[in-house]
């Protein structure tokens, strides 16, 4: 069997291709996977360092902002809708793929459509509660949509072939245990909370966790683990502005990436974080309690749809980002301390939430549509 994946621009849409791929394998050891994604992207540097065949095609996408400089772009990006699927479909015809995945991103929109113009059986995968517009577009026509919740259907085509797969989550995530993790990090019986704004940081999530921890530097009541990110260097200088001397402070744990997330998860009482599909999907399997603070700049704000999935499930809660202060955040957090049994009911509402087989739903469907066009 050959398949062919396209998807990129962010690891939202590059890892749940790879996880697929990689279960894929397992399954199948003869399988033959290739990997289309776009030049320059993250894509062109973590396929092949997963193991898998890459072939780079040039696209980029349209800027929604008028300005002179994104009227320029965009008048590329319109080339590059031509050439893109030129390229494309040379490599189909090449590789000549028995099924084609595509997981969003811009990449995904010329590669998927040009297989099913070919007649390939298509899947494609969408991560978020509210669909990216490439996937709106190739829902239509695919072979089957697979959805992460169920939220994401009712804004694509009635044509659309849905199946609830979940998104893949990762096995150290699925298999971290709380007792085990929190001795591994060296905890003590407090309540640990986690908080990070991704692999870049977010600033406003850094100023606010900034006063949460001084506040818990001042009364020991929690442990703290905080990532700040790549462009949150600063942060450090903040918080001694603040009178935090961390070298003082053991439970506050401070750290410009935070490299053993799957302990870290497993071991929190409370996390605080962005709303990207993947990092509720792994909220949801863990049974976290959360507050979270969507980013307002996405795509058709689709965080905020994301966090809303699980807030009216009683699985989460939200502050905005316009509505984010220290003040605000140390509010929020100390309500939910002194109230265990919410902690508790919004941990296990989340958790009733997860799909932590999603690689074998995605699989199955994977068989099934091959053996329809049979």
């Amino acid at each position: 069997m050959k398949v062919l994946f396209a998807g990129g621009g962010t690891a939202g849409h590059i890892n749940p291709a790879l996880a697929v791929a990689g279960f894929l394998r397992a399954k199948e050891p003869d399988v033959r996977i290739l990997y289309i994604g776009a030049r320059g992207g993250m894509e062109e540097r973590l396929v092949p360092a997963a193991g898998f065949d890459f072939q780079g095609i040039t696209v980029s996408g349209f800027q929604r902002r008028i300005s002179w400089k994104n009227v320029k772009r965009n008048a590329a990006a319109a080339v590059h809708v031509f050439t893109a699927s030129r390229e494309a479909r040379r490599l189909i015809r090449s590789f000549e793929p028995d099924l084609c995945i595509g997981t969003g991103g811009y990449v995904a929109g010329p590669v998927i459509r040009e297989a099913i113009k070919l007649g390939i059986p298509s899947l494609i995968h969408e991560q978020n509660a509210f669909p990216g517009v490439t996937n709106k577009m190739l829902s239509k026509n695919a072979d089957r949509t697979l959805l992460a919740v169920p939220d994401a259907q009712k804004y694509l085509s009635p044509s659309a072939r849905c199946v609830i797969t979940g998104n893949p989550v990762r096995r150290e995530v699925l298999h971290a245990g709380r007792d085990e993790a929190r001795k591994k990090l060296a905890l003590d019986e407090r309540p640990l909370i986690l908080s990070f704004g991704g692999s870049l940081g977010a600033r406003k999530i850094n100023e606010a966790a900034a006063d949460l921890l001084a506040e818990s530097a001042k009364n020991g009541r929690f442990q703290h683990i905080h990532g700040y990110g790549k462009w949150g260097k600063w942060f450090p200088g903040l918080l001694r502005e603040k009178g935090v001397n961390l070298s003082e402070h053991r439970e506050l744990d401070v750290r410009e990436y935070i490299d053993n997330m799957p302990d870290c998860l497993a071991a929190a009482d409370l996390v605080i974080c962005r709303a990207g599909a993947i990092t509720l999907s792994e909220l949801q399997a863990q049974g976290k309690a959360s507050i979270l603070i969507p980013s307002p700049n996405v795509a058709e704000n689709h965080q905020y749809r994301n966090a809303m999935s699980l807030v009216n499930r009683g699985a989460a809660e939200i502050i905005e980002e316009k509505d984010l202060t220290g003040h605000r955040l140390c509010e929020k957090v100390a309500g939910l301390f002194a109230r265990p049994e919410k902690l508790r009911e919004l941990g296990e509402n989340a958790r009733k939430m997860a799909i932590v087989d999603a690689n074998e739903r995605i699989y199955r469907v994977i068989r099934e549509v091959l053996d329809e066009r049979r």
